[in-house]
């Protein structure tokens, strides 16, 4: 894949083109990056490449000539042009799928109080991140370009895609490391038992439990089979079922005869 990143401070990407799984994806040939600036573009003989908006009003609109000249420099048939805009739909983990698929991704990163009208006419697609303001297009577009990346085959294992949040329409269940025991808080006895059913299905319910807890939007619209519904019942009835004792014993005996 193939990102091209049009804007007027490509200087704010070096940290980010240059850590973590980011850089790796890149060393790998699997992403390859292109910041174009947009100043480069303008036929202002002062570099400039803004004006006040026509009508009146505050602060500052990037002209329409350089933001579509460089697009028009970088844009092929496979490309798909994205912008930042309130007016898009909201920017997810489906979403971040979808562009994982495209060959050729160009991000246009607005500044100041907004870009000209007609801009917009030559985008394919306009995506919002959320309903707040930043002050331009660059941090957008670096969040949404890491969640991109990491779904692209081959930059982080498969499993671990699999199982984290939003990818089966619930939160991840929690994950623990070692110490066992922080100041008394300990890490649930089922992960030590070795018994991958037991702790997959424990997994699930967490993720059941959380997700009704912190995304209940998310929880409404999930499809409980029986069996959810059931690890929940255990849940709100304070039920300790038998299948998760017995996989903890069995696993404290297995310790035991080690």
């Amino acid at each position: 894949m193939k990102i091209t990143i049009l804007t007027l401070f490509p200087e704010m990407f070096e940290s980010f083109l240059n850590n973590s799984i980011i850089k790796r994806a890149i060393a790998r040939n699997l992403v390859e990056f292109e910041l174009v600036n947009i100043r480069d573009f303008t036929k202002n003989k002062n570099y400039r490449v803004d004006d006040y908006p026509t009508g009146g009003g505050a602060g500052l609109i990037m002209q329409c000539q350089p933001v579509i000249d460089a697009l028009k420099s970088v844009k092929t048939p496979t490309s798909k042009s994205i912008i930042t805009s309130p007016r898009g739909k909201s920017f997810n983990q489906q979403k971040a799928l979808e562009l994982s698929k495209e060959e050729h991704l160009i991000f246009v990163c607005g500044h100041y109080e907004g870009i000209d009208e007609r801009v917009n006419k030559y985008i394919d697609e306009m995506i919002s991140i959320g309903d707040y303001i930043l002050t331009g297009g660059e941090v957008p577009v670096m969040a949404m370009s890491d969640a991109i990346i990491r779904l692209i085959k081959g930059v982080i294992s498969e499993e671990s895609i699999v199982d984290e949040s939003f990818n089966n329409g619930l939160l991840e269940y929690p994950q623990y490391t070692f110490p066992y025991d922080y100041e008394g808080d300990t890490i649930p006895d089922i992960l030590f038992s070795g018994n991958h059913e037991a702790i997959a299905k424990y997994r699930k319910k967490q993720s059941l439990v959380l997700t009704r807890e912190y995304r209940k939007d998310l929880f409404d619209n999930y499809p409980l089979s029986k069996q959810d519904k059931k690890l929940i019942e255990e849940v709100d009835q304070g039920i300790t079922p038998k299948w998760e004792t017995d996989a903890i014993e069995k696993g404290k005996k297995f310790k035991k005869s080690k």
